[in-house]
């Protein structure tokens, strides 16, 4: 294919969003007017851009396609996330890139390009007169194209007559041309995903075989500050299969620690790739003193490469002596599970295994952590073998966090008796739990239970408080805490407000869970299936429309802080406005519902099972939508539209198959929500929790205090909910390490002795509450 022949198809027109005729565009990397280069790539830091305007957003078939106008750096490509090229400098790796392999090669005519489908390196290729064909490879087209409107002055020789754009992929195109070329230049992208086999020996074979007698390479080598151990690797590879190879580097602004070097390699035995052997014209970074100091390299790159001895500093955890101390177990491989990890492994002196019921899941939870381990281990198994594995495992660990779902937690403690090893949960005390306390204190060990951001933090917050007022003489006669997981705003983009990030089934069946509480000294109870109608506004702050509806049963909390003065007590749930009135339809309309249905299976649209679950006529959207108004009795017209196009929404009138789960009609709704209600790519959600006491003084005045938490997650990190379930946590049990709870028992954050360690700790780590007297 052409250059002059790429075209745009249907497929590429319904994911590029260009036109200004159509909504502004936005980018998961742009936040508040900056973008932002954050990757594992290069853990710990950042590079960060201030953005103009954004000029191209895309899906191709292959990467995240964004080019934005900075600034500073004119426009700027982005692929997946990482900077490729910037107006302002990307000339000193085009020209490197391409100068190092070329100008040290006696008579390079046929030239391949491997990547580079900006256009830059073949800009450079062909400022040497010897050449007399370059073919330009790249996978992706979009960036041939996007390159050609936003780049021009880098891809404006792919129309040159001695160069050929091929569109496809360089694997298979080296493999068909064998001893065809002088020079090939591969201009990659970074060793993650589909490129990291172009930093692989098979991928290496291949160059040096479609190279001819004494032909050069010159392949992206990464950055000495980031990936020297990965440049290592590569020499110890490319010396294998050429005579000669080198790295060589050049520095660049935009790119991560502001270097990046080649792997240049040469088939020819004893050529000095470090001399030129002509003049480059017309250059703006190389000349030939830069291309022989570019081989030159700077200490700690040198004895590692060419020594192997390694000088870099050593600091931080891993400067710690000796090894681990104490064994941690982790069972559980939710969210909550890797923010948990990384803080357990900050401490050099905790070594920490895995589990989850496939290794695979264990392993990708434990990554790049230091001193972690996988494991495969089935907390929730009556099997008798995978039973006894649980019960080995913790025995040989110093404690067990256990993060698995709350029924089987249990079983975890069971086999922490046997072992006599510590535990530690983020949920709420079980009757299964508390009938083991007995056996728990005759074991010796520390059950800590309740620790993560609801319950958790909010135990936290609400004992420092109390304990405040009664230590200056006050009563607190009200106590409201509210806590909401929610999209932030502007990702609450579906009729409900509200996202997954699991499975939706066990948050709609707790919209059905009774709940009590103390209002004005008597207890007020609400079945389940009213939960919504009692939902009201609550204000926090005026850039908030929330609703709040009580949780459980808030009665035993007034004994739990010891607050017997309290005449309300209420902890309970905020979701966006128009949230339980949905909800409340759909329980009406009995999708909710976990009663299985003998007609309910598969091969119905999703309006035959609407049809059948609420008894209409035909299933018809018009028949579906006036028996939908009758059953939930809408109390005026403008609610009547947005419920029913929230269903419409969601489906429940189409004449799509049904995507038929478990015989139940929740089961089947949840099969539907957690597609449609999952957080994209790029969304963040927000934590917001707020305790509200009613405090009367000793001189008969009140006060209004109170505690709150705004958290957001981080599109490219952890969920907001993730951090602040997982941290408390892993700060719980580094403090049972320490011995700092030491007292064998079921123990949760109810008491001063056990909240304020936790707390100060959390305040240390900027995670605390605000607090505020109103």
């Amino acid at each position: 294919m052409s250059v002059e022949d790429l075209k745009i198809s249907d497929k590429h027109l319904s994911s590029i969003r260009s036109s200004p005729a159509m909504a502004p565009l936005t980018h998961r990397t742009i936040k508040d007017g900056w973008f932002r280069e954050i990757s594992s790539q290069w853990p710990g830091q950042a590079m960060t851009l201030k953005v103009n305007r954004i000029l191209h957003v895309e899906k191709s078939l292959y990467q995240d396609v964004l080019v934005f106008e900075s600034e500073t750096y004119g426009n700027v490509l982005v692929l997946d996330g990482v900077i490729q090229c910037t107006e302002r400098d990307e000339f000193s790796y085009q020209e490197m890139i391409a100068h190092l392999p070329l100008a040290s090669h006696p008579n390079p005519k046929k030239v391949l390009v491997i990547g580079g489908g900006d256009g830059g390196v073949v800009r450079e290729v062909l400022k040497h007169d010897t050449v007399e064909q370059v073919v330009l490879c790249d996978i992706d087209e979009a960036v041939i194209r996007v390159s050609k409107q936003y780049l021009p002055h880098m891809s404006s020789l792919l129309n040159d007559p001695r160069v050929t754009v091929f569109v496809g992929d360089g694997f298979k195109f080296l493999a068909d041309n064998t001893s065809t070329y002088d020079v090939i230049i591969t201009d990659s992208s970074d060793p993650v995903g589909p490129a990291a086999s172009l930093f692989q020996k098979p991928y290496f074979e291949l160059l040096r075989d479609a190279l001819t007698p004494g032909g050069h390479i010159s392949t992206q080598g990464e950055c000495l500050w980031i990936h020297l151990d990965l440049i290592q690797d590569l020499l110890k590879t490319t010396r294998g299969l050429f005579p000669v190879a080198e790295y060589a580097f050049t520095t660049i602004p935009t790119y991560p620690s502001g270097q990046i070097g080649f792997m240049v390699c040469s088939k020819e035995a004893g050529r000095d790739l470090s001399k030129p052997l002509r003049n480059v014209p017309n250059t703006r970074y190389y000349n030939a003193e830069v291309h022989k100091a570019a081989f030159v390299l700077p200490e700690f790159g040198r004895s590692l490469l060419k020594d192997g001895k390694d000088i870099r500093p050593v600091f931080g955890p891993a400067a710690a002596s000796g090894a681990p101390t104490k064994k941690v177990l982790l069972l559980g491989s939710g969210a909550v599970a890797r923010p948990c990890a990384e803080y357990v492994v900050r401490n050099p002196s905790n070594a920490l295994t895995i589990a989850c019921r496939t290794l695979k899941s264990a392993q990708a939870l434990a990554g790049d952590l230091r001193n972690t381990t996988a494991l495969s281990l089935d907390a929730g198994s009556e099997d008798p073998e995978k039973r006894a594995a649980l019960e080995k495992a913790v025995a040989e660990h110093d404690l067990v966090i256990s993060l698995v779902p709350y029924i089987y937690h249990a079983n975890v403690i069971k086999a922490a008796i046997k072992g006599k090893t510590n535990v530690v949960t983020t949920s709420y005390i079980s009757p299964a739990i508390r009938e083991l306390e007995e056996d728990i204190k005759e074991a010796g060990i520390v059950v800590m239970n309740e620790i993560g951001l609801d319950p958790g933090v909010d135990h936290l917050y609400a004992i420092k408080t109390i304990d405040e007022v009664h230590a200056k003489g006050g009563k607190i006669k009200e106590f409201h805490s509210y806590c909401g997981g929610l999209p932030a705003p502007e990702c609450s983009d579906n009729p409900l407000g509200y996202k997954f990030s699991w499975s939706p089934r066990g948050g709609l069946l707790a919209l059905l869970n009774n709940a009590s509480y103390l209002a004005e000294g008597k207890q007020v109870d609400i079945e389940g299936k009213n939960l919504m109608s009692v939902a009201k506004p609550y204000y926090i702050t005026p850039a908030f429309a929330f609703v709040a509806y009580p949780n459980r049963n808030s009665v035993p909390f007034r004994e739990y802080y010891n607050i017997p003065e309290a005449e309300t007590v209420v902890r309970g749930t905020l979701r966006y406005q128009g949230f339980p009135e949905f909800i409340k339809a759909l329980v009406a309309l009995g999708w909710l519902s976990l009663d299985k249905k003998d007609w309910l299976k598969e091969g119905q649209t999703w309006a035959q099972v609407m049809q059948q679950a609420i008894g209409a006529s035909d299933a018809s959207e018009s028949t579906l939508v006036a028996r939908v108004k009758e059953i939930c009795k809408f109390p005026n017209e403008a609610e009547s539209r947005r419920i029913l196009s929230g269903l419409k929404w969601i489906g429940l009138f189409s004449n799509e198959p049904a995507t038929v789960r478990d015989g139940t009609l929740l089961d089947t709704l949840c099969a539907r929500l957690e597609k449609l209600m999952a957080y994209a790519e790029g969304e963040r959600d927000l934590v917001m929790l707020q305790h509200r006491f009613v405090v009367e003084w000793a001189d008969g005045s009140r006060d209004t205090i109170t505690s709150t938490l705004e958290a957001y997650g981080e599109p490219q990190g952890h969920s907001a909910m993730a951090l602040y379930v997982g941290v408390p946590c892993g700060i719980a049990v580094q403090l049972v390490l320490d011995g700092v709870f030491k007292t064998p028992g079921i123990l949760a954050p109810y008491s001063k002795e056990i909240c304020d360690p936790i707390r100060e700790v959390l305040e240390a780590q900027g995670m605390g509450l605000v607090e505020r007297v109103l």
